[in-house]
């Protein structure tokens, strides 16, 4: 290791003592005897390392990094010995040649970030800014980070991922910080990843299997300056799908986050997910990035490579914006691929995550030109990945430019999807819409018609009726309109196509008959998810009636329209104990997690209407019922659906003289008769036909 001269430190503190490096590791990697530091650029003709103390803003050392000695291809590099683990670091890289100057965007007086750090400093508080961007003709309403270099060592015991398999899956979504926020919350950190540990009890009585995180890369919620229009107050990016950096937690989500402790509490809460036997799933966003288009900030990849890590037009420079977040990453570009394969396999080896749910996935599909590609190299090197071989892997199929692949997306029989047609079929059937009795069949059963073909099986249907984009259940039953005009967009913004029925009355009401029907619709819904095949996923907050307030797109709400307000535990107590004995029956139902669509002698399926062996196909058609029997186990179970206005008499399928049906769910019913506990079923008087009320759904078992 050959020390390098001295004239390459411009500001010296301390001892440091600086080397060549190797390009063999990008990011800040702690070895033996100090930091290797590797950063890749193409285009860059000068880059400087810039080191900072801990609460220090000016430079402690500045860096010039010698191409002949600090570069290796496109890999600049370089080994500081005597640096503190915890010292902060960034670069600043420019270029003086003119030529593709339209393609590139260097400012050698920008501070970047490392594409590759593990934790960043300068927000460390929610909604909070430190220290303002100014100086730049763009947005400076924005937290100046800095990359970090931690020692990220963790006891994780005998921890590793879980491997649930996907059949048996019950996926949770939420929001790290809307779940415990609330007063209500009654978590010692609220907010936190720790906050979430205090209500894991909660989740684990719920019957869940996997919580599905909203965004957890560290983003920037203050690069808005839009103001509510009804309340005055400052509206915020909450959701978080604006990234600034891919490899590093949220820092403001820690309730400790000095010196990186954001890295050691995130994995906490992981071992303790573990520990109670629910899986951690990350929703990710590897479409774009929160630098926007021309005229949004510089965190790093701009500054750093503009033409290689973003889809732009060779003659202009202009983003490509399939993401309507005003660029679109260059997802198969081989550096930006293998950033994204290492990220994952970080966030696999180093973070114990269980899964990832790709946000707007079609552009992972797109080429360097932006075309759709029938066989996209980064989508099948995922799939591929040994390292990956047990992670779930589960696609948004779609993007903002107009591609829809739900059923048709790139697997290798390994990518699962949202299924939107069956949040879109499902809402359309229940608010009783006519003509969906056959594409019923198929979203009950696995949704064979887009997911038999291509080698995938009824697990890689993920179903969900509402997700954190759009009306909550709730709402869903209770408007029939956005109302969006808090966001301060005029009402312009999320969707008008909403699939939704407010049972008579716009928004909230006291008549006991209207309230009555949106509960029972509300049961209706989580009935049909939670007993379709495939996985369900349910949103957090929907088994306790949230409301948004029929807002559909609450993405920059930091408030009690996001958070999830805890009081409606007892309040909305009978629907908690509906979801949670659903999911407690779905999980002893083998019938209801097929492993294939291949009929494999075990297990059959019937369809019935009123009359048996008669389903009612007809367009007016609002009715439904199944059976599923196995003669593995012998068990059987019966699903009527009655979306009609009025009451329908089903006749029943007889059963063995041995065997009467027992009435599991019967959403007409008040509580606690509407669902019963295992082994407290309901013998029904009648075996031959069952009077099923309007708008309900009846479920009844064999024994």
């Amino acid at each position: 290791m050959k020390e390098l001269k001295h004239d390459n430190l411009l500001s010296k503190s301390g001892n440091i003592e600086i080397y060549r490096g190797t390009p063999a590791y990008l990011g800040a990697t702690l070895m033996r005897d100090g930091v290797n530091l590797a950063v890749f650029s193409k285009h860059a003709e000068h880059v400087t390392l810039v080191i900072f103390q801990a609460g220090v803003r000016k430079p402690t050392a500045e860096i010039i990094l010698n191409p002949s000695y600090n570069k290796t291809g496109d890999i600049w590099h370089v080994f500081l010995r005597g640096i503190d683990t915890t010292a902060r670091y960034g670069y600043r890289m420019g270029r003086t040649s003119k030529k593709d100057a339209n393609l590139h965007r260097f400012n050698d007086k920008k501070l970047l970030l490392d594409p590759y750090a593990k934790a960043i400093v300068g927000a460390a508080k929610w909604g909070k800014v430190y220290h303002r961007r100014g100086g730049e003709a763009e947005n400076a309403n924005v937290n100046e980070r800095r990359s970090i270099i931690i020692d990220d060592d963790f006891d994780w015991g005998y921890d590793q991922p879980l491997n649930i398999p996907l059949k048996d899956s019950i996926i949770y979504e939420m929001h790290v910080r809307g779940f415990t926020q609330h007063p209500t919350s009654a978590v010692d950190k609220p907010g936190t990843y720790a906050g979430i540990v205090e209500k894991i009890p909660y989740l684990k009585e719920l019957g869940i299997t996997a919580v599905e995180l909203l965004p957890i890369f560290e983003f920037e919620e203050m690069d808005s300056d839009r103001l509510n229009p009804v309340t005055g107050e400052r509206l915020l990016n909450f959701w978080g799908y604006q990234p600034i950096s891919f490899f590093a937690p949220k820092a403001s989500y820690a309730h400790d986050s000095v010196n990186g402790g954001q890295v050691s509490e995130f994995k906490s809460m992981v071992k303790k997910f573990h520990e109670d036997g629910i899986e951690v799933i990350l929703d990710v966003v590897f479409n774009h990035t929160a630098e926007g288009n021309e005229k949004g900030p510089t965190f790093s990849f701009k500054g750093i490579d503009n033409s290689i890590y973003y889809i732009i037009e060779p003659g202009t420079g202009d983003y490509h914006n399939y993401s309507g977040c005003g660029n679109t990453l260059n997802c198969n570009h081989p550096v930006v691929r293998d950033m994204i394969v290492n990220c994952l396999r970080y966030w696999v080896m180093e973070m114990h995550i269980d899964g990832f749910r790709f946000d707007l996935a079609s552009i992972l599909g797109r080429g360097r030109d932006g075309s759709v590609l029938k066989n996209p190299p980064l989508l099948e090197r995922i799939a591929a990945d040994p390292v990956l071989a047990n992670t779930k892997l589960i696609a948004e199929a779609w993007d903002a430019a107009g591609l829809y692949q739900v059923g048709t997306f790139p697997n290798w029989g390994r990518w699962a999807e949202w299924n939107g047609k069956f949040r879109d079929d499902v809402r359309r059937f229940i608010r009783g819409e006519k003509g969906l009795v056959p594409v019923m069949m198929k979203r009950l059963t696995g949704s064979p018609d887009l997911y038999a073909q291509g080698g995938r099986e009824p697990y890689h249907s993920i179903n969900f009726i509402t997700s954190h984009d759009g009306f909550t259940l709730k709402d869903l039953v209770s408007y029939d309109r956005k109302h969006n005009e808090s966001n301060g967009e005029d009402n312009r913004d999320g969707s008008d196509d909403n699939q939704s029925w407010n049972c008579g009355w716009e928004g909230p009401t006291d008549s006991w008959d209207i309230n009555n029907l949106r509960m029972r619709q509300m049961k209706n819904f989580t009935a049909i998810l939670l007993i379709s095949h495939g996985v369900p996923m349910i949103l957090g907050g929907d088994e306790l009636g949230r409301t948004q307030q029929g807002n559909n797109n609450a993405y920059c709400h930091d408030n009690k329209i996001s958070w999830v307000d805890w009081k409606l535990t007892e309040t909305n107590g009978s629907l908690v104990r509906f979801f949670r004995l659903l999911t407690k029956f779905r999980k002893r139902m083998p019938l209801l997690k097929p492993e294939t669509f291949q009929e494999n002698g075990t297990s059959t399926v019937s369809w019935h209407g009123v009359k048996l062996n008669k389903p009612d196909i007809d367009y007016h058609s609002r009715t439904l019922a199944m059976l599923q029997s196995s003669s593995s186990d012998g068990s059987d179970m019966y699903l009527s659906m009655n979306a009609y206005y009025e009451q329908l008499r089903f006749d029943l399928p007889p059963l063995p003289q041995s065997k009467k049906w027992y009435r599991v769910v019967d959403t007409n019913l008040e509580p606690p008769h509407d669902i019963e506990d295992t082994g407290e079923e309901v013998v029904l008087n009648e075996q031959r036909f069952y009077y099923v009320a309007p708008r309900s759904v009846l479920i009844l078992i064999s024994k």
